[in-house]
């Protein structure tokens, strides 16, 4: 029996470039991990069959789960290793919110790979094991590398950044809401096709190339410089989310207010001393939705910080019964093995 940890993840910036020959959008995404997790046990069986159970009613657990089609890509893949070794059970201790941006199904699909991959001693490494997330979804890839990284492609060509800062999401996301990530693309394809370069020679591509704005964020992330990481949060899928979403809008809208009034009320407390800016750095760094929504964040550098955020919040929307407010802290790790 194997018990895993499979964090969420944030998107801290999601830029769409272009169409893919392939159906899919050219995106440069840079993600990072969040120390709130599904706890993922696995179960040996002795007959061959996929058995998954999980605590929550909205999880299906037959083969449209990501993480039991984990299980059957292996078994389809390695057939003589793994015929030998029976099945497995795969149990869901629940705790990302479903359907919320933040690749709960992706990184328990993550999380099943890696753990038969010990539990069947199958021998792959992190890139072929990512190379199978690959076929599973996109965000399977970096949730097998998790800490902070920059994803291209379709979002499964992942490149490590080396520095995670150490910040705080406060992560909250309405229980009755969930966005489709296909609808919220195509709705973008229909909307913003016409601003996209065709991809049919190599000037176009460089072009595309040009047109990435990642660096501004890459180059914060790298330096430490935290002002700098809020300022550049950029999310292009906010563009068709936010208007058919209206709650989702609002939600934003009261973090962003509340954060602003934190940072205000704590840097009149720094006393009269203290420059301006002084004093802003002690209120919320961004505020924005991650993915295709309904998940909004607001970033912090603080533990304390996040939390008076989560309260006010909680304080000032009015239907608290269906919001989910929870503080997750940054991780440099996307899967963690229980001891």
């Amino acid at each position: 029996m194997l018990t895993l940890l499979a964090n969420a993840k944030i998107n801290l910036y999601l830029e769409i470039i272009g169409n893919r020959p392939d159906g899919f959008h050219e995106l440069v995404m840079i993600m990072q991990s969040v120390a709130l997790a599904d706890r993922i046990t696995l179960t040996p069986l002795k007959s061959p069959t996929i058995q998954l159970l999980c605590d929550h009613p909205q999880v299906p657990t037959d083969h449209t789960n990501l993480a039991y089609r984990a299980v059957a890509l292996l078994q389809k893949r390695f057939p003589e290793q793994t015929n030998g070794v029976g099945g497995v059970e795969i149990a869901i201790d629940k705790k990302i919110p479903v359907g919320a941006g933040l690749a709960g199904g992706s990184s328990n699909a993550a999380a099943t790979l890696f753990g038969l991959n010990v539990l069947w001693n199958l021998g792959l490494t992190r890139a072929e094991l990512q190379a199978l997330g690959a076929e599973l979804g996109s965000d399977v890839p970096f949730c097998l590398a998790g800490g902070c990284a920059i994803a291209t492609g379709r979002g499964e060509e992942i490149n490590p950044l080396p520095h995670s800062p150490q910040l705080y999401a406060v992560l909250a996301k309405y229980n009755s809401l969930s966005v489709s990530t296909p609808w919220a693309y195509k709705t973008y394809r229909q909307q913003f096709e016409s601003t996209y370069l065709p991809l049919n020679d190599s000037a176009n591509l460089a072009e595309r190339q040009a047109r990435v704005h990642s660096g501004a964020m890459v180059k914060a992330l790298g330096s430490g410089d935290l002002s700098a990481i809020g300022d550049q949060l950029s999310n292009d899928l906010e563009k068709v989310v936010l208007p058919a979403y209206p709650k989702v809008n609002q939600l934003k809208q009261t973090m962003l207010s509340v954060s602003a009034s934190q940072g205000a009320s704590q840097s009149a407390s720094q006393g009269a001393s203290q420059s301006a800016s002084q004093g802003a750095s002690q209120g919320a760094l961004g505020t924005m939705m991650s993915g295709s929504g309904p998940t909004v964040f607001t970033l912090t550098e603080t533990l304390e910080q996040a939390q008076a955020i989560a309260h006010t919040v909680a304080a000032q929307v009015g239907d608290r019964n269906d919001l989910q407010l929870q503080v997750a802290p940054f991780t440099t790790k996307g899967i963690v093995l229980q001891p």
